[in-house]
């Protein structure tokens, strides 16, 4: 797949292809930032994880109306580096028995830098996994205690030289702009590191202060101001770093296809370029989700819950689309794209054309400098991305 271009996904080719998700729900301690669904667990507790996960793959698999052929296979969480060398194997080799996974398809796995081993990237190698991505979130050791990572800058450098040294030609490095103390100068430098590393693709985002975890108890709306922590940088200073960013990793042989991702050419992330064209996706594993045949349905959250559910449904739903939502994600999932979103397709997808729908919207947002039209695509300005949210919610009915 790699080279292909985004629009073909465009063009209907794809629609008889299907990408796979895996979640792996364990991490060696949670972040104080993390809202997703992870945390630490046993040996014991991981492995009845990974037996009720093969489980899942085989029922799914066994429950597709159609044979569809695997583009794209991702394996997220979590700490998908915490699976030991033999679980992994157990888990890529039912997906290919179960599935009719292209030769060629896009096989990606994130990793934390302070779990990886030179053994184990090799095997993950070996076994076909052909991205990895790797989370460094700061290369200033600073930055990276105060968002509670179990690695050091120098094992992010190692975990990089590892996965080259194992065979890895496709590297993706996790960043985070807006950490607390941190200062134009240090993600300036935390870029300038990343970049020395000559990555393929780099995914950089912004901190989200999310309910529920515990840095939403010492920054959140309505927690106590604590002088003796690091302050977030204020907007200004956040938009300051998301511009810059842009810049300098276009310099760098890194374009900006997306609000938070940067790749050199034909090393796009293909998985995530299928959720932002609503190309069909299942998934596997507690909290995962789903997109088929115009149907949403997520898997059960409880951890404990799922490794009993095999046997039974594991999802909550489906959700049946309508016309309207469709044209929704339409809409705020393609604009996440620098390209945009292409008004042929949205009237050979919906039979009617997008002005026919969202024309006054759409107006207004490019009165306001946020949106442009231009050669048959609708796409955010750069003053579009930095309030992309509120672009976005206009878009609902």
């Amino acid at each position: 797949m790699r080279g292909l271009e985004l629009t073909e996904y465009e063009k209907g080719q794809y629609r008889d292809r299907i990408g796979l998700y895996l979640h792996i729900p364990f991490c060696v301690r949670k972040c104080l930032y993390c809202d997703f669904l992870s945390g630490p667990a046993g040996a014991e507790a991981r492995q009845r994880y990974v037996d009720a996960l093969l489980l899942e793959i085989r029922e799914k698999a066994g429950r597709m109306k159609r044979r569809r052929t695997v583009d794209t296979v991702y394996i997220g969480g979590g700490t998908p580096s915490l699976l030991t060398e033999g679980q992994a194997a157990e888990i890529l080799e039912t997906l290919r028995g179960c599935f009719a996974i292209q030769k060629d398809a896009e096989v990606s796995m994130e990793c934390n830098p302070g779990t990886v081993t030179e053994r184990w990237l090799r095997e993950m190698r070996r076994l076909g996994v052909n991205r990895l991505s790797i989370g460094v979130q700061s290369f200033d050791a600073k930055e990276l205690r105060t968002l509670g990572r179990i690695h050091s800058p120098e094992e992010a450098v190692c975990a990089v030289e590892l996965a080259r040294a194992a065979g890895f030609d496709n590297l993706n490095l996790d960043l985070m702009s807006g950490i607390p103390g941190q200062t134009m100068e240090s993600w300036k430098y935390s870029l300038g590191m990343a970049v020395r590393l000559k990555p393929e693709h780099i995914s950089a985002y912004s901190l989200i202060v999310e309910e529920g975890t515990p840095f939403y108890r010492m920054y959140g709306e309505g927690a106590a101001q604590d002088s003796s922590l690091p302050g977030i940088p204020d907007e200004e200073t956040e938009r300051a770093m998301v511009h810059f960013t842009g810049r300098f990793l276009a310099a760098h042989g890194l374009r900006q296809y997306e609000i938070s991702n940067y790749a050199r050419t034909g090393r796009e992330c293909l998985h995530n370029i299928g959720y932002w064209k609503r190309h069909p996706y299942l998934g596997f594993g507690a909290g995962a989700a789903s997109l088929l045949d115009d149907e949403r349905f997520t898997n059960i959250r409880d951890v404990d819950r799922y490794c009993r559910a095999p046997g039974r449904e594991y999802s909550e739903g489906p959700e049946r689309l309508t016309r309207e939502d469709r044209m929704e994600e339409f809409m705020f999932l393609g604009l996440r794209m620098t390209e945009g979103i292409s008004e042929e397709l949205f009237a050979q997808t919906f039979g009617v054309s997008v002005q026919s729908v969202y024309g006054a919207v759409i107006a207004a947002h490019e009165r306001e400098g946020l949106l442009v039209r231009e050669s048959g695509r609708i796409r955010l300005t750069e003053r579009g991305m930095d309030l992309s949210n509120y672009v976005m919610a206009d878009f609902l009915f």
